[in-house]
């Protein structure tokens, strides 16, 4: 490899035997590279370019925040305020209150507490909330302890169920002892605590693919009354049949022992029939749906259930059929400002590298010296199946055994992740040495060809310093419209389970933590990717699409195989990782950032820095802030 020696130039380095994708003339003055012509002309075009980005970038936040705090507010007869309470021992807990025009002091109305499932927060409950607060109800969706901004431990104070239930009970506009909770997963094992520890001060709940406990652990077995009035909404293809009702797919509900316990049957279960009395609080109801464990928030007839229970249950909810539903625009509205934010950080990238501090870094991109033809596809493979074959042994590995929950790295999955992307990488890294060394020296790269140099082989302290600060510099512009959207709307902006969510002092704390060997895996996937398998492309956008599809395409099929298997025989392909399955939905967004971003700043500056640091900044803060924070942070 080439000699590494220390360089501080100050103006752009240009390679003249490796010209920019497109141009003629590898002397350029633009920095860019670029296609043939006047630079001044292309300048000029890149400009309007920017322009149009960000203006398409503002006009979907600004139009998706309206839209979708429109349908929160139900075109303004919602008010929706974020609240926080203290738990049993003081914790803080926060949440989201939905409080119709209608309920005042004077005319208190009746109250529903939603609590979303492990390692989400509020937002996963939005329909569950937007309908019943629709409907004339005032509602609670609670972040669960050390989940959103609420603080940690998780689990802590019963997962923070009882805690919301008196801090509802407890507001003038509700009627006491008029309240329902619907909960979803770990959301309900809270929402069944909470009744255990005020019994009086609820009359029905509803399990969204949940149940009264564990088959390890059922702290408070049910009995003919208790819970009082409980609806069961199961997932046909429920990742955790097993875990929720002990068995082992999702078309056995009905003949579940524990449900029938529950049920006060010992005959299979039939759906949609009412077992004992709503008047003497001993009534149940199941409802199976074909859909999975997470879908169940997002499906219109699940939804459409809950509602229809509560109608029947709580006194005063507005009689509005339980199919007229507009939470799915909510939906819609956040995930065009989810949109809109992502094309609103190449356009910020774009103004930045104008910049005369950060033109200085832009280079051509270097000579393409990756595998070629068939060595290039058996590489691709090989990156392809490392990230889903190691997938579930890392994390628990990482998560379990070497990084438990504790004050440096308080949460367990993105131990978990964090262990797997460093291990992943280091073998990609022994790989990518057998290659570079076996490879002829008139046809392997150098320093400067992995996008780590110049092109005399030198590596450059500034270029590496302000590519840096272009790439923090560029995240940080990237949410200055999530803390907006969140100021100005009371939402993340998201699409179904993955959020951008703001990111508090507390969890850019628990951030930095995690910082260093996430950029580790950044610059090492990158140098694997740009140096050995760099697609051969001729312009930016075929770039990204190409490298996008190399870091996405391992797991959608490694996703389509697991919930394939899931659909056709009602168990995941590995029945022993559920949570893990889950988890594995959201790299396929996480992917396309990672992606996007480490191919866009390659392409501008012709080195892998900036990108690694814009990427582990963005993916750091998505993944901290969206977890659950099991351990205290120092």
């Amino acid at each position: 490899m080439s000699t590494v020696t220390i360089d501080d130039p100050s103006m752009p380095v240009v390679d003249p035997g490796s010209p920019g994708p497109g141009s003629t003339d590898p002397y350029s003055p633009d920095p860019y590279g670029g296609t043939p012509g006047d630079p001044a002309r292309r300048r000029k075009w890149r400009w309007r370019s920017n322009a149009l980005l960000l203006v398409v970038a503002v006009v979907l936040i600004v139009g998706g925040g309206i839209l979708a705090n429109t349908t929160q507010t139900d075109g303004g007869k919602v008010r929706v305020v974020n609240v926080s309470y203290p738990t049993e021992t003081g914790q803080i807990e926060t949440g989201l209150l939905y409080i119709p025009s209608t309920a005042t002091d004077k005319t208190p109305a009746c109250g529903v507490v939603t609590i979303h499932g492990y390692i989400n927060s509020y937002d996963t409950m939005d329909g569950f909330s937007i309908e019943m607060a629709r409907r004339g109800c005032v509602v609670l969706a609670a972040n669960q302890t050390g989940h959103g901004t609420s603080q940690p431990p998780a689990f802590a104070d019963a997962f923070g169920g009882p805690a919301s239930l008196a801090y509802l009970d407890s507001l003038g506009i509700v009627k006491h002892n008029d309240i329902g909770l619907i909960g979803h997963s770990m959301g309900g094992w809270a929402s069944v605590l909470a009744t255990a520890t005020y019994p009086k001060d609820y009359r029905s709940i509803v399990l969204i693919s949940s149940s009264v406990g564990t088959p390890v652990d059922e702290p408070i077995p049910p009995t003919a009354t208790f819970p009082r009035n409980i609806m069961v909404v199961e997932a046909l293809y429920s990742e955790f049949s097993d875990l929720m009702w002990g068995v082992p797919k999702g078309s056995d509900f009905d003949s579940s022992a524990r449900l029938q316990t529950l049920f006060g049957t010992k005959s299979s279960i039939t759906q949609g029939k009412v077992y004992g009395s709503i008047a003497q609080g001993t009534a149940r109801e199941l409802y199976v749906q074909g859909t999975t464990h997470p879908g169940l928030t997002f499906d219109p007839a699940a939804i459409g259930h809950a509602v229809s229970w509560m109608q029947q249950t709580l006194t005063g909810v507005s009689p509005m059929s339980s199919g007229n539903q507009i939470w799915i625009w909510d939906e819609v509205g956040t995930f065009l400002a989810l949109i809109g934010v992502g094309l609103f950080l190449f356009a910020a990238a774009g103004y930045l590298l104008r910049l005369p501090y950060f033109a200085t870094i832009a280079r051509p991109v270097p000579e393409n010296r990756s595998m070629r033809r068939g060595n290039w596809l058996f590489g691709a493979i090989i990156f392809l199946g490392l990230g889903p074959v190691t997938f579930y042994e890392f994390q628990n590995w990482g998560s379990v055994t070497l990084f438990p929950a504790g004050g440096i790295f308080p949460q367990t999955i993105t131990s978990g992740i964090m262990t797997w992307a460093v291990a992943d990488a280091l073998i990609g890294l022994a790989l990518f040495f057998v290659w570079h060394f076996t490879t002829r020296k008139d046809g392997r790269g150098g320093l400067h060809h992995y996008g780590l140099g110049e092109s005399n082989g030198r590596i450059s302290a500034q270029v590496i310093g302000r590519s840096a600060l272009l790439g923090v510099t560029t995240i940080a512009a990237t949410y200055i419209p999530v803390y907006f959207f969140s100021w100005a709307f009371s939402s993340d902006v998201r699409l179904w389970i993955f959020p951008i969510k703001t990111v508090d002092f507390e969890h850019m704390k628990i951030a930095l933590d995690y910082t260093l060997p996430f950029l580790l895996y950044f610059v090492i996937i990158s140098v694997i990717v740009f140096g050995q398998l760099r697609p051969r492309m001729k312009s930016l956008g075929t770039f990204m699409l190409a490298t996008t599809t190399l870091f996405v395409l391992g797991f959608v099929l490694f996703i389509a195989l697991e919930y394939s298997v899931l659909f056709a025989t009602g168990e995941l392909l590995t029945s022993s990782q559920p949570l893990l399955s889950i988890v594995s939905l959201q790299f396929i967004p996480v992917y396309i950032i990672i992606g996007t971003v480490l191919s866009y700043f390659f392409w501008k500056t012709g080195r892998i820095y900036a990108g690694a640091v814009a990427a582990t900044v963005f993916v750091v803060a998505i993944v901290v802030a969206s977890t659950a924070t099991q351990g205290v942070p120092w």
